[in-house]
């Protein structure tokens, strides 16, 4: 007998753990609307068991005057929530803002290929931040949350070769900082500290561990079948 037909066989037989209601927790939810068009950050919250609807927030960001990072992130996801809250005053809408930092210069989405070229040299062989601003309301605007998470990168040594690759493979046009961690830029990665859904583009942990305290998502026992 394998390894294996030893785990299944010891399976077969503790099935019942699995299946007793008493040990089964189940969670609920009230209705959840994303205000960002990023399938990225849906698909992030899908994955975790979310049920979401998406509305994309129309606010300019461009009404946002430049400051600290920090506080910038957080004014853009504030700002998005609310025009989002308001159109949809009964839901729960999370509304997030990500950026790479480095120094103190803030690399958005690049414009051009040359654009991309500039950015993926200065991030080469450093480390960069990845600040993202998440902004939850609850209906009525009874709950508010605004938060901003951290996650240090650090990049590999970059060829000429590899950059131009990458630059070549289009992956770095709709992508703050000019890659995608969750791509094919994965391979410009030596090693992260803190969140990597965060430099995905949202931090799962964060959002649903408030959602769960505000009362958003429930996490009870399972309700018997009658």
């Amino acid at each position: 007998m394998g390894m294996y037909d030893r785990v299944s066989g010891w399976l077969s037989k503790n099935r019942g753990f699995d299946t007793d209601p008493s040990m089964q927790i189940e969670r609920t939810q009230q209705r959840i609307i994303l205000a960002s068009q990023s399938p990225r950050r849906r698909q992030l919250l899908e994955n975790a068991g979310l049920q979401v609807e998406v509305v994309p927030s129309q606010f300019d960001e461009k009404q946002v005057a430049l400051c600290a990072a920090p506080a910038y992130v957080a004014k853009l996801a504030a700002a998005k929530s609310s025009e989002v809250a308001g159109q949809h005053p009964s839901a729960w809408v999370i509304a997030a803002d990500t950026i790479v930092l480095i120094g103190d210069q803030i690399l958005n989405k690049p414009t051009s290929p040359s654009d991309a070229r500039q950015m993926l040299i200065r991030l080469s062989g450093s480390t960069h931040e990845v600040l993202t601003g998440i902004d939850i309301v609850g209906p009525r605007q009874r709950f508010h949350h605004t938060q901003v998470v951290r996650t240090e990168v650090d990049f590999k040594r970059l060829t000429d070769a590899e950059i131009d690759w990458y630059i070549g493979s289009g992956e770095p046009f709709d992508k703050a900082g000019a890659y995608a961690i969750q791509g094919m830029g994965t391979f410009l990665v030596r090693g992260i500290r803190g969140s990597y859904t965060n430099v995905v583009g949202l931090p799962v942990c964060e959002v649903i561990e408030q959602l769960i305290a505000a009362g958003a998502v429930h996490l009870g026992p399972a309700a018997e079948e009658g």
